[in-house]
This record gives structure tokens, C-alpha cells and sequence, in this order.
């Protein structure tokens, strides 16, 4: 391969990962917005609406680990189409869903794209990208997945508004197609070991999230001690039990639990767990809020969530560039600290009477710097507490960590709001206190993190210590 073709299928590969990682967390941060005109259009209740997110984060989080061993046994561009080819196909399917069924099936499938295509993405960028022009690389892609979570809270609103729910899924059809077209071009030449991980061990984990969920989002109905909570909670724990044990006896496990032996990544993984609970919890909460509390459209509503999301961007891309390094204790402490108060104001102040300028907004922007904050530092810790051959299984666990946390955070939202008494803003204010409690326990965790900013920097092979978080970070950001 000459100079010159080398240059090409670098930018190409860069140019497609950027499209790819844009398209998902476009879709992570403006499904919300569906979530209130669904349950009015299907007539069903916040408790089961609370599926068309959970559906999503399920597959997403069990695929997670083990997509990046995946990728180097079917080679990273074959699982990039792939993931991009079902991402597309599901979200059509969501568009077209004439019942929540499928369209909660078409979310799990949409959930398991995601899952293959991200990780797969940034393996492509550093795969075909030069070594000298990794760090550059990226930061571009770290870009787009934050100009998509910026974007995507006022397009969403924009989209709802003037044409349907329905056309939030449909931004995703032009884009996807375009990048199967022209990534075939990737495909030729392409290494890959075929020793792929432990899928089964994947789709246990998968069972165990959805059972647990399941269980809570069926309480509030059918009673707590009902055969149906029950069983869940069976499964839950029989699912657990045997995810472990694969992950224990497997050569090439879907769980890397041998990493956990770190007193750091332990923290970090147990910190994401908390972290993407209040994280997923408040991101929901919010569009409910001001739509059902302050009678917001859609428009209104998606403007209303982008302050806090253009704060966490400006945040996550910033941090890279600071003259001096922020330690990841004192990113994950103070930026969880942050969130918890910001919460917790919003649990104490919110009511029926919108306060956008005075209440909304500054908390909002507290909260976005406070998530840009700990996203980076939980990145930061688990990259720096591990062997550089590591990398990619360590951010690989921490970003499962988050959505697994993340799944338990949506359905104890609807929990709360439907167990908790009161009209107006009470059942919104309990689970912002909930979110609050939750974002000082991982505060404190933060601080039993022992890693340093200045901890030795993987070799070349690996994107640089001091940009991992770049990377990291869009990988921990809103899906």
C-alpha cells in the first residue's frame, strides 16, 4: 500500500468512526424526548415507557466488555459495518413500530449495534491512524460524540415538536446507510485472529440486568412479594452467580474480573456503577419534569436539557487541554460533589412554578460541569490503574459498568415516581434526592481512588496516558 493510499483509508476510517460514534449518542440523548409522546401514543404508563430506555442500556452494557476482544477476532471493520448495519435496520423498525413490543425489541437490537459499533470505532482509529496523529485523531473523535450529545437534546425538540416522535429514529437512516456504502472500502486487507471472547458469558450478564429491572418496574404493580418480582429476583441472582463463574473459568472471559484484583479499578467500576444510576436517573427525569410538571413541549424541553449537556462537552474536551493535570480523585470527588448538590438544590426547590433562569439553568450548568468532571476521572482512573495492554478491557468494563448502573438508575426512577404520594413536583423532587444521595456515595468513592495523573504512559501501541480520557470520555458519555 502506498504513502498516499495509507493517508486515505486513515482519514476514511477516521471520517466513519466519527459518523458512527455521532449517530449513537445522538440517539442515547435525544431518546428521551420520545419517552413522554410514546406513552401517551400507546397509552401505557411511566413504569413500562421506562423500557424503551432500560431496552436500549441492557444489551448495551452486556456487550460492552466483550466487544473489543470481538473486534480483533472478526476484525474491527467487519464489527463496525455490522454494528452500524443492525443500529440502522432497528432504528427504521423503531420508526415503523406499531406496538410497544416491537418497538421495545427493535431498542434492545438498537442497544446491541451500539454495542459492537463504538468500541469497533475507536479500534479503527487506532488501527489505521498513524501513530504520531493518534492524539489529534482522537480528539476529533472525541468531538463528535460530544457535539452529538450537545446537539442532540435541542434537535430532538425541534423534531418532536413539528413533525412526530417517530422522526427522532429516522436521523439515523441517511447517516447509516451512507457509512455502510463507503465502508466496505475498510474491509479489504483487514487483520483479525478469529479467537472471539465469551459471548454466552455476555448474554448471562445481559439476563441478570434485565431480570433485576424487571423485578423493580413489576413491584410498584404487582406487589414486592408477588411471583413475578420473585422470580425475578431469582434469576437475577442464579444469572450473576453463573456470569461469575464463566468469567472466572472462560480463557477469554466477557467479564475481565482478573482486572478488578486493582484496589483502584475496583473503586472506579464500583464509583461508574453509582455514577450512571444517578446519571441515567436525572437525564430521564428531567424531560418528565418540565413536560408534565411545567407543561414544556417538546421543543421547550429539549432547549431546556441542552445547557446541561453543552456544559458536560465543553467540559469532557477542555479538560485535555488544561495547562496542568487534574488528578482523578479530584476529578470523580469534586465532579460527583458537584452533581449531588445541584440535585440535591433541585430536590429542595422544584415545583409547579417553572423557574427556568433562576432554578433550571444554573443547575443544570453546575450538573453538566460536574458529569464532564467525574466522566473524564472515572475514565482516567480505570485507564491508569491497569497495564497498558489492558486499555481497551478496562474502559471496556467501566463504560458496562455505567450502563449496567444506568439500567437500575432508569427503572428506580420510575419506581419512585409512581410509589411515591403526591401530585405536582413531589414524586420528580424524591428522586432527585435520591440521585443526590447517590452522587455523595460515589463522591466519597472517589477519594479511596489512589491513582495520579503522572502514572507511567502506555507505549505508542496504545492512545497516550494523557489523552485517554479524550477517548475514554465520549465512551462514558450519554447513551
Amino acid at each position: 500500500m502506498t504513502p498516499s493510499s495509507s493517508a486515505r483509508r486513515a482519514s476514511l476510517a477516521l471520517l466513519l468512526a466519527c459518523a458512527g460514534t455521532f449517530l449513537s449518542f445522538l440517539d442515547a440523548t435525544v431518546t428521551n424526548l420520545a419517552v413522554p409522546p410514546i406513552a401517551d401514543g400507546f397509552d401505557v404508563s411511566l413504569t413500562t415507557v421506562s423500557w424503551v430506555a432500560t431496552a436500549y442500556v441492557i444489551p448495551f452494557a452486556a456487550l460492552l466488555a466483550p466487544a473489543g476482544p470481538l473486534a480483533d477476532a472478526v476484525g474491527r471493520a467487519r464489527l463496525f459495518l455490522i454494528g452500524v448495519s443492525v443500529f440502522t435496520a432497528s432504528s427504521l423498525l423503531i420508526a415503523a413500530s406499531p406496538g410497544l413490543p416491537v418497538l421495545l425489541g427493535a431498542r434492545a437490537l438498537q442497544g446491541l449495534g451500539a454495542a459492537l459499533l463504538v468500541p469497533a470505532s475507536l479500534g479503527l482509529v487506532l488501527a489505521e491512524i498513524p501513530a504520531g496523529r493518534r492524539r489529534a485523531a482522537i480528539g476529533v473523535w472525541s468531538a463528535a460524540g460530544a457535539l452529538a450529545a450537545a446537539a442532540g437534546p435541542a434537535l430532538g425538540g425541534v423534531l418532536v415538536e413539528v413533525l412526530d416522535w417517530r422522526a427522532l429514529f429516522c436521523l439515523n437512516l441517511p447517516v447509516g446507510c451512507w457509512v455502510l456504502i463507503v465502508g466496505r472500502k475498510l474491509l479489504a486487507g483487514e487483520s483479525r485472529t478469529g479467537r472471539a471472547p465469551d459471548l454466552a458469558g455476555g448474554l448471562l450478564l445481559a439476563l441478570c440486568v434485565g431480570s433485576a429491572v424487571y423485578g423493580m418496574t413489576q413491584g410498584p404493580g404487582r406487589g414486592w412479594s408477588s411471583v413475578h418480582v420473585l422470580a425475578a429476583s431469582g434469576i437475577t441472582v442464579l444469572c450473576g452467580v453463573l456470569t461469575v463463574v464463566r468469567a472466572l473459568r472462560h480463557r477469554r472471559p466477557a467479564l475481565r474480573l482478573d482486572l478488578l484484583r486493582s484496589r483502584s479499578f475496583a473503586v472506579a467500576s464500583g464509583v461508574s456503577v453509582a455514577y450512571g444510576a444517578a446519571l441515567f436517573a436525572s437525564m430521564l427525569l428531567g424531560v418528565l419534569f418540565v413536560t408534565d410538571a411545567w407543561n414544556y413541549s417538546a421543543l421547550k424541553a429539549g432547549l431546556a436539557m441542552s445547557p446541561a449537556a453543552l456544559a458536560t462537552a465543553v467540559v469532557g474536551l477542555g479538560i485535555g487541554r488544561l495547562p496542568v493535570s487534574l488528578a482523578p480523585r479530584t476529578m470523580v470527588a469534586g465532579g460527583s460533589a458537584l452533581v449531588a448538590a445541584s440535585t440535591a438544590v433541585l430536590a429542595l426547590l422544584i415545583d409547579t412554578e417553572p423557574r427556568f433562569w433562576t432554578l433550571w439553568l444554573p443547575a443544570g450548568a453546575v450538573t453538566g460541569v460536574g458529569v464532564g468532571l467525574a466522566t473524564v476521572g472515572i475514565s482516567s482512573a480505570a485507564t491508569l490503574s491497569t497495564a497498558p495492554q489492558h486499555f481497551a478491557a478496562a474502559t471496556g468494563m467501566v463504560m458496562a459498568a455505567r450502563q449496567v448502573g444506568g439500567g437500575l438508575g432508569i427503572a428506580a426512577t420510575a419506581v419512585i415516581v409512581a410509589e411515591v404520594p403526591g401530585a405536582g413536583a413531589e414524586p420528580y423532587a424524591a428522586v432527585y434526592g435520591a440521585a443526590a444521595v447517590v452522587n455523595l456515595a460515589a463522591a466519597f468513592g472517589g477519594l479511596a481512588l489512589r491513582v495520579t495523573a503522572s502514572a507511567p504512559h502506555p507505549p505508542r501501541t496504545a492512545p497516550p496516558a494523557g489523552r485517554a480520557p479524550a477517548a475514554a470520555r465520549i465512551l462514558e458519555g450519554d447513551q
